[in-house]
């Protein structure tokens, strides 16, 4: 997989998010009710309001938190994707374009049975579970949403992984007519991320396909993205379309990008701070106070004996 050098006179990882965004949240975090109601008034009607399918026979899976949910509309109006631009409201502004029906899969690498998956058949091949996972992202703000999804382990176990195979990549669908993001060098596209292959095995990973018992809306990151609950959401893959087992630790968009600022493991740890903030306390969309951050964003019961041994700083 080739990753492109960044040319110096493309947008730096530093200007992604605005200097006002990171310094005063409050202004966007306000309410949940606020913050989408002035995402929803800038946008056009059809982004606005798309149509909203059921997913059948969503059961409630393990894991879970019973904190309260994020507001739907402020889950789906504020979102980092920046394959469809860099201000959290243009997913939902833009992300209309996405055809996400046929949708194919590609598993490949090291392992004995390569497939090529469609998503909608996936949808009715494995049992879908509903876990109520906290996001938290590297910017200091979190939500708590009801994903809909599937764990890994139903892909993996149909692939045979080979000895070989030490970690999993992804990649993101690369297509500029249908991802006007993609057509600024933000980052060299198409966005690529990475796990062990033990964290993708962990039972907390799931492959998400809705939110809120409905199909993933597009700036959510339809068909098919990646769930790890217990790193920073830029982890969380979008719109995937290959998955690829390798005996190597592969490349990822923001490692790449800015290796000072973004690991390869992307653990949350608020003892490790960001070069541009601090990680110790973040706010909950539709809260005005900041509160504390757990390590392993508190899934460390489920996941902290992966990393025993290991620097955290020095593997951020």
């Amino acid at each position: 997989m080739l990753i492109k050098t960044r040319n110096p006179a493309d947008v730096r990882p530093s200007e992604i998010t605005p200097r006002a965004v990171y310094l005063d949240r409050r202004r966007f975090l306000g309410t949940a009710a606020a913050v989408a109601g002035v995402a929803a008034a800038s946008l056009p009607a059809a982004a606005a309001a798309p149509s909203r399918e059921k997913l059948p026979n969503v059961t409630k899976g393990p894991f879970g938190t019973d904190e309260e949910l994020t507001d739907y509309e402020a889950v789906t109006t504020y979102n980092n994707f920046y394959e469809f631009g860099t201000d959290k409201g243009d997913p939902a502004r833009y992300a209309g374009s996405l055809k996400t029906r046929p949708w194919t899969l590609v598993v490949d690498g090291e392992v004995a049975k390569p497939m090529s998956l469609d998503v909608g058949d996936m949808l009715t091949t494995y049992p879908l579970e509903e876990r109520i996972y906290r996001l938290r992202c590297v910017e200091a703000w979190s939500m708590v949403i009801p994903w809909v999804g599937f764990p890994l382990t139903e892909v993996i176990k149909r692939v045979e992984p080979t000895g070989n195979a030490k970690f999993v990549a992804f990649q993101t669908l690369h297509d500029p007519a249908q991802m006007p993001g993609q057509r600024r060098r933000i980052i060299d596209w198409p966005y690529v991320e990475g796990l062990r292959l033990d964290e993708a095995m962990n039972p907390l990973s799931i492959f998400a396909v809705g939110l809120y018992g409905e199909v993933m809306p597009n700036q959510n990151g339809a068909p098919i993205r990646l769930v790890v609950p217990w790193k920073y959401g830029f982890k969380s893959i979008k719109s995937i379309v290959r998955m690829t087992f390798t005996d190597t630790m592969p490349p990822t968009s923001w490692n790449v990008s800015a290796p000072h600022e973004y690991g390869f493991y992307a653990n949350v740890n608020p003892g490790a701070p960001h070069p541009r903030w601090s990680q110790k306390r973040e706010r909950r969309i539709g809260e005005f106070l900041r509160r504390d951050t757990l390590m392993f964003n508190g899934y460390g019961e489920q996941v902290a004996d992966m990393y025993a041994g290991m620097n955290l700083n020095q593997w951020y």
